[in-house]
């Protein structure tokens, strides 16, 4: 009967509601088919459609990052659980930032069109503009659902919106409608998405303005919104050089490079923070002491694994390239060696990042960002003058590697009662 009873617990505890499993399965799922969509309609328009998507959605990026409240964050790491009215009054604070971040990039398109060669491709930032929209109308109710650890709903949402958004937007590239496929897709899928936080999460916000009641969260989300602002320039500004001097063909090229490394290492990461964000808060409140020793088992594992996993990539390049996007995308591929090391400690520190937030010492991550724009100051213009586009590459790597000694050295070092 015992050698039953095992497989099946361990079965059942492998597939509860806030097992890591549906994490990965999610990771699997989504990114799966973004690299699907993400390959096919590169493949289908060529560089310079990548390159005009890829200027619409940083523009994206920008204003959110320096919009960031850190509300979301500050709801996860929380002593306790907001009420229906601090949900209202989170619902309130993340809609009107949506709106003004859509206003104001449907003001600034005429401009950013001019500014990154666009060629009357206007109507990509436009159509741009309705995602951050979307996501302010979302419930707020979907951070608690990420802060009770209920990954399998998570995880049904999230796959559920990738599907729409990767069969529109390639049913969208076949039929011809060019580089607005790819956000059309975009905007399907965070419309459905938003739809389901409000119809299977709760506890429901009220739907009225509501102002007050989420003060008591300002004190960490400060740090979430520097730390934002910091990455902003962190992980922008090479795409913003290449963009603004290079136009979007070179803009494509550069980001399919650096789209296919994130993909193959960071992006799972990332999303593993999901987990692991909500899963160390809720072991730091119980026991900080477990909460250290877990982080320790996690950074070792995790390190020799992407280490091994680089060495992999960097060996099979060059077939990979010629095979997944064919011969004229081989000159990458220097480049492409570089960018897995880079991604990899990218990888290395979203884990940290998601221990340090859990544990209340948001700082520590915008101490490690403020020490990568120094190094980064000082490295990338020696850098660039030497080796070019693969000097920039190497001196995102070294401030890469410094900011992640930070923050190992945060995580080492921390006390625990």
């Amino acid at each position: 009967m015992r050698a039953i009873r095992l497989p099946a617990f361990s079965i059942t505890g492998s597939f509860g509601a806030s097992a890591a499993t549906w994490v990965l399965l999610q990771q699997f799922a989504v990114r799966g088919l973004v690299a699907i969509k993400f390959l096919a309609i590169g493949r289908m328009l060529g560089p310079a459609a990548i390159g005009s998507v890829s200027v619409a959605l940083l523009a994206v990026a920008i204003a959110e990052a320096l919009s960031d409240t850190g509300l979301a964050q500050a709801v996860i790491q929380g002593e306790h659980a907001p009420s229906r009215p601090q949900l209202g009054a989170l619902w309130t604070t993340l809609t009107s930032r949506g709106v003004l971040i859509s206003l104001l990039l449907v003001a600034l398109a005429p401009l950013l069109s001019s500014q990154f060669h666009l060629d009357g491709s206007l109507v990509l930032i436009q159509l741009a503009a309705l995602l951050p929209l979307l996501r302010g109308l979302a419930s707020p109710a979907y951070y608690v659902v990420q802060r009770e650890r209920r990954f399998q709903h998570i995880a049904g949402v999230e796959v559920a919106s990738s599907f729409v958004d990767c069969t529109v937007g390639l049913v969208l590239a076949y039929a011809g409608v060019g580089a607005a496929s790819v956000l059309l897709g975009l905007v399907a899928a965070e419309s459905l998405k938003s739809a389901l936080t409000w119809i299977t999460m709760k506890p429901r916000p009220p739907l009225r303005l509501v102002w007050s009641g989420i003060g008591h969260y300002v004190g960490f989300s400060r740090w979430i919104w520097a730390s934002s602002v910091i990455n902003l320039l962190l992980n922008q500004f090479d795409k913003v050089v290449v963009g603004k001097l290079l136009g979007p063909a070179q803009l494509g090229s550069y980001q399919m490079s650096s789209r296919l490394a994130q993909m193959l290492l960071a992006d799972a990461a990332i999303a593993m923070s999901q987990y692991l964000f909500p899963t160390f808060a809720a072991h730091h409140r119980r026991s900080p002491r477990a909460a250290s020793r877990m982080i320790r088992i996690y950074l070792l594992l995790i390190g020799v694994g992407l280490a091994v996993f680089v060495e992999v990539l960097r060996l099979v390049a060059e077939p990979m390239f010629s095979l997944i996007l064919g011969p004229a995308w081989l000159p990458a591929v220097p480049l492409f060696r570089i960018l897995v090391i880079n991604m990899a400690i990218g990888a290395l520190i979203a884990v940290l990042v998601a221990y340090l937030r859990a544990v209340g010492d948001a700082k520590a991550t915008v101490h490690a960002s403020a020490i990568q724009v120094v190094v980064l100051l000082v490295s990338v213009p020696l850098a660039v003058h030497w080796w070019g586009v693969t000097g920039i590459a190497w001196s995102m790597t070294l401030g890469l590697g410094c900011a992640a000694t930070w923050m190992l050295f945060r995580t080492l070092t921390a006390r625990t009662p």
